[in-house]
C-alpha cells in the first residue's frame, strides 16, 4: 500500500451491525463541541498548514457530523466528516467534491496508533498534493464508515448499515451550501470498495468513482467457493483493532466518546467476528448483500479502476462479472502488480510500481470532465493494460474476446491429503503411497509483512520450493496434470476462465493453470482457485486474468489437494475421482495491440521468480488452447 506522511498498511475486512447513536449536530468547525454551530464555517475560519502542519497545505480543515439511517431501524448513526476546502474561499463558493468513505481516517492513525496529535488523516495526502486539488478548486470530504473514527454505530462490513452510510455521504456532500452537487469518489483498497458501492446505489450527485485495487465481491476475500482463507478469523480482528482505535488527545469531547464506542458496545466485536465466521456460503443472505458486482447491474456511474492481475490482496476475482454489469463509462490501469496505487514508487527499485506514469494527472482529466464539465485535454485509452511481458497496449473495454470455447481435461483420482506432513490424516496404505511417491516438501506460508499481505500463491518460498517440479507433483497421489498442444502463435488467455467438474467422493479441490517453457523447462503459476465439492462435482471461477503464452509454450492444468497457498483447507482424507472436466477459456489475437506508454512494472519479475518452477518434459499434448 502507498505510504504517506504515516505508515500504511491495507484492507483485510470489516463488520456488521449498528447501535446507539450520539446526538446529531450541524457542520461547524474542527474541534467543535457537541452544541451545533449557528451557520456554515468560512474556509479561512478553519485550520490551515501553518496553524497545524498536519493540514495540507492550501487547504483549511473542519469537521462536520450527519446521520444516516441504522440498518433496520429508523435510529440514526452519527457519521464523522473531515472536510478540507481550499483555503481563503467564501463560505457560498462553491466547489465539486471529491469524497471517500472508509475505516482508515481516525485522527490517531489508519490501521494501528500511529499519532497523537490532532490532525486530519494523511490517507490521501498524496491525492490532494500530487493532484493540486485545492489548487484546482476541489473540496476533500473524508467520512469514516460507522464504528471507525468519529462515527458512531457498529461495524458493518459492507453491509445495509455501511450502504447506508455511503448514500449518506454523498448526499451529504452534494447539498452543502459550498458544493456544487457534484460529487466522485475516490478511494483504494476498502474505500476503493465504497466507491464500487456509490455506484451501484447511484444516489443523486454522484458522478464519477476512482476505485484502487477494490474487491469486486465482499465473500472472496474471506472464502473460496465455500473453502476458507487463512484470514477468515484474522481479518475481523484486524478491523475490530482498527475500530478500537480511539482519538487523540487534541480531539473534542464528541469525538473521543465515538472513537471509544467499541468500549461502550462490545457486542459490535463480537457480532463482527461471529458473523463472518458463522456464513460460509456465498449463497447465504449475509454474503448476498454485499455482492457488489451482482449490485453493479445497470448501473451507470462513470468508473475509473485499477487491478492487479497478480495481487495476493484483493484479487481479481468476479471483476468481470462487476465490469459487465456496469452500463456507464469504464476506464481502467490493469497489469501484474501488486496491491499498489497508481502514482506508488516501489521501495527497492525507485520506480512506479504500476510501471505508469501519469496515474494523478488521469484521475484529474477523469474528475474534470464528470464534475466540471471540462473536456479532456488529451485522449487516454479507456484501458491500460500491461501484459506478463511488461509491455503495456490501449484496449477500448476488457476483456476483448476473439474465441470462448470450452475443452476438455483429462479424468483422473487423487487423495484430498491436504498439506503434506504429519497431520495431512491419511491412513496407512495411503501413507505408503505417498511415501513411495517421494513426495516434495510441504509448502508452507509465508510469515511477516502486512497483516493481509502474507502470501503471493501456493507455491511458497524459493527455498522451498528447490526440490518441486511441476512433473514431480504429477507422480505424487494429491494432484494430477493435463497439458496442451502447444500454441502455433502468441496467444493471451483474458477474462475470467470456469472450471467445470464432474466427480464423486468427498474432498476439496485446487485447480491450477501453467505456462510451460519447453525450451527454458518452466512452468509458471498464471491462475489458480479452490472449492469445496459437492457430490457430483462442482463448477466455479477462477481469478480474471490477461496472460499470453508464447508461441511453442503450453497450458498445463493441475486438479488436486490444496497444498499450500492462502487456504485453511480441511482435507477429507479420502480418494476423489474426476471422471469429466472441462475448462472454459477465453484467447485473443495479440495482432491488432495498440501500444501505450508504460514500463514493465518491478512486480512482475518478483512474481516471476515467486512463481515459475521447473517443469520437466511433460506428458503429450491432449487439448488445443482455443485458436483467437
Amino acid at each position: 500500500m502507498q505510504l504517506t506522511a504515516r505508515p500504511l498498511v491495507l484492507a483485510t475486512t470489516l463488520l456488521i451491525s449498528p447501535a446507539l447513536a450520539l446526538g446529531l449536530g450541524t457542520p461547524g468547525p474542527a474541534g467543535a463541541s457537541d452544541a451545533p454551530a449557528a451557520a456554515p464555517a468560512r474556509a479561512a475560519d478553519g485550520i490551515t498548514h501553518a496553524e497545524n502542519p498536519g493540514v495540507p497545505q492550501g487547504a483549511s480543515w473542519t469537521e462536520h457530523y450527519f446521520g444516516a439511517a441504522r440498518a433496520g431501524s429508523p435510529t440514526k448513526v452519527s457519521l464523522h466528516a473531515d472536510v478540507l476546502r481550499p483555503e481563503g474561499l467564501e463560505p457560498g463558493e462553491k466547489t465539486p467534491v471529491i469524497l471517500s468513505v472508509g475505516p482508515y481516517f481516525n485522527h490517531s492513525g489508519q490501521t494501528g496508533r500511529e499519532t497523537d496529535e490532532y490532525q486530519p488523516s494523511s490517507r490521501f495526502d498524496d491525492l490532494i498534493d500530487g493532484a493540486q486539488l485545492m489548487d484546482r478548486g476541489y473540496t476533500v470530504v473524508l467520512v469514516d464508515n460507522r464504528g471507525f473514527g468519529g462515527s458512531t454505530g457498529c461495524l458493518d462490513w459492507l453491509g445495509a448499515g455501511e450502504q447506508a452510510d455511503i448514500t449518506a455521504a454523498v448526499d451529504w456532500a452534494a447539498s452543502r451550501s459550498w458544493s456544487t452537487g457534484k460529487v466522485g469518489m475516490y478511494g483504494k483498497s476498502y474505500d476503493a470498495v465504497t466507491g464500487l458501492w456509490g455506484a451501484d446505489l447511484d444516489p443523486e450527485g454522484l458522478d464519477a468513482v476512482v476505485a484502487q485495487e477494490p474487491l469486486w465481491n465482499m465473500y472472496p476475500y474471506l472464502y473460496s467457493n465455500d473453502v476458507p482463507r487463512y484470514n477468515q478469523v484474522g481479518t475481523p480482528q484486524a478491523y475490530n483493532s482498527i475500530a478500537s482505535l480511539g482519538g487523540t488527545q487534541g480531539d473534542s469531547a464528541r469525538y473521543k466518546q465515538a472513537a471509544d464506542y467499541e468500549q461502550q458496545h462490545p457486542e459490535c466485536l463480537t457480532r463482527n467476528l461471529r458473523d463472518n465466521v458463522v456464513n460460509t456460503s456465498q449463497d447465504d443472505p449475509y454474503w448476498r448483500l454485499r455482492n457488489q458486482a451482482v449490485k453493479a447491474r445497470g448501473a451507470t456511474t462513470p468508473l475509473f479502476l485499477t487491478q492487479g492481475f497478480t495481487e495476493s490482496n484483493t484479487k481479481p476475482e468476479q471483476m468481470e462479472t462487476y465490469l459487465r454489469n456496469h452500463r456507464g463509462e469504464t476506464r481502467g490501469w490493469m497489469g501484474p502488480w501488486e496491491h499498489v496505487r497508481g502514482n506508488e514508487v516501489d521501495a527497492d527499485t525507485g520506480e512506479l510500481s504500476q510501471g505508469r506514469t501519469g496515474f494523478f494527472g488521469e484521475v484529474v482529466r477523469f474528475y474534470d470532465e464528470h464534475l466540471k464539465g471540462i473536456e479532456p485535454s488529451r485522449n487516454d485509452p479507456a484501458f491500460a493494460i500491461q501484459d506478463n511481458f511488461g509491455q503495456w497496449r490501449a484496449e477500448k473495454t476488457w476483456p476483448v474476446v476473439d474465441t470462448r470455447d470450452l475443452v476438455a481435461l483429462g479424468s483422473g483420482r487423487y487423495i484430498d491429503a491436504g498439506p503434506l506432513d504429519e497431520a495431512r490424516g491419511l491412513d496407512a496404505a495411503q501413507e505408503r503411497q505417498v511415501e513411495a511417491k517421494q513426495v516434495p516438501p510441504r509448502v508452507t506460508r509465508r510469515s511477516g509483512g502486512d497483516v493481509d499481505q502474507q502470501v503471493r500463491s501456493a507455491l511458497g518460498t524459493a527455498a522451498e520450493r528447490e526440490a518441486t517440479s511441476l512433473a514431480a507433483a504429477g507422480t505424487v497421489p494429491t494432484s494430477y496434470q493435463t497439458w496442451s498442444k502447444p500454441v502455433g502463435a502468441d496467444t493471451r488467455i483474458t477474462g475470467t476462465p470456469r472450471v467445470v467438474l464432474n466427480t464423486s467422493g468427498e474432498g476439496q479441490v485446487y485447480v491450477s493453470m501453467w505456462d510451460v517453457d519447453p525450451r527454458a523447462g518452466t512452468a509458471t503459476l498464471i491462475n489458480e482457485n479452490v472449492a469445496e465439492l459437492t457430490a457430483s462435482g462442482r463448477t466455479f471461477d477462477l481469478k480474471g486474468m490477461d496472460w499470453t503464452l508464447e508461441k511453442g509454450h503450453r497450458l498445463a492444468v493441475g486438479i488436486g489437494t490444496i497444498s499450500g497457498g492462502s487456504w485453511n483447507s480441511l482435507p477429507s482424507g479420502r480418494v476423489v475421482t474426476v471422471r469429466d472436466a472441462q475448462l472454459l477459456l477465453s484467447t485473443q489475437s495479440t495482432e491488432d495491440d495498440r501500444a501505450t506508454r508504460g514500463s514493465a512494472s518491478p512486480w512482475l519479475a518478483r512474481y516471476l521468480e515467486d512463481n515459475t518452477i521447473p517443469s520437466g518434459k511433460g506428458p503429450a499434448g491432449t487439448f488445443t488452447v482455443p485458436a483467437p
